[in-house]
């Protein structure tokens, strides 16, 4: 689809980063710092906007930007409260806590992310997302991580294309471990709408199963870069 390449051509630039939660990776520097608070971004990311980004700003700002020795050092444990009240959403002060720490376990035993899943053999998404989901589920981190990846795993599906898609003014491309063919379409209820009126799918879920199947046909226009087409699908919302 021809329709598709000029959207992607015409959306993938530094101006997607406005407004987009894509954007805290690129208000620090350093790459730890910019892995760190790039998967904690995707954690947070659904819902408003408006309420999720004041959730991100206030840990960039707690760590001052440096957001890898804040959770290395375990400095977010004053930030944030041990309680049940809100965070965002359905996440309460004690379930942050708790991912933090388990990330930060993480990060004292690896390095950081992107070095735990080296060391475990990754080379492809789906690898990475069965061993992200299943290192916080075995440390009881199931709602903010998914479990499993029965679901479509959208938020680490969108970090992972922050990770690994190189020569973009977006994506950071830092993880070279990961081909980006490989990379599955961030699949939520917006983006099937999207797939299903170009006549993509044809799939009333938002499921791993369906983000597949447009993955696969996301390959038939972009070969090398499938994870391209999540801009063009973007980009045809907006022009609707």
């Amino acid at each position: 689809m021809e329709i598709l390449k000029e959207l992607a051509e015409k959306y993938e630039t530094s101006d997607f980063l406005n407004g987009d939660p894509s954007w805290f990776m690129h208000q620090v520097v350093e790459k730890q710092n910019q892995e760190a608070i790039a998967f904690i971004a995707s954690c947070l990311s659904y819902g408003s906007r408006k309420q999720f980004f004041p959730k991100i700003q206030y840990i960039v700002d707690c760590s001052k930007g440096n957001v890898y020795d804040w959770l290395k050092e375990g400095r977010f444990v004053h930030d944030i409260p041990d309680d049940d009240k809100c965070y965002y959403r359905l996440y309460t002060n004690s379930m942050m806590k708790r991912f933090l720490r388990a990330y930060r376990e993480l990060i004292l035993q690896s390095g950081s992310l992107g070095e735990y899943l080296l060391r475990n053999g990754v080379d492809d998404a789906m690898k990475a997302l069965e061993a992200i989901t299943s290192y916080f589920a075995s440390q009881g981190i199931e709602v903010i991580v998914p479990k499993n990846t029965k679901s479509s795993c959208k938020r680490i599906c969108m970090f992972l294309r922050w990770m690994v898609r190189d020569n973009s003014p977006v994506d950071l491309g830092l993880w070279d471990f990961i081909d980006k063919r490989t990379l599955i379409m961030p699949m939520d209820t917006h983006v099937l709408q999207e797939a299903c009126a170009l006549g993509l799918l044809n799939s009333r879920n938002a499921s791993m199963t369906s983000a597949l199947r447009l993955t696969a046909r996301m390959a038939e226009i972009f070969p090398d870069d499938p994870l391209k087409g999540d801009f063009a699908l973007f980009g045809y919302g907006v022009n609707k």
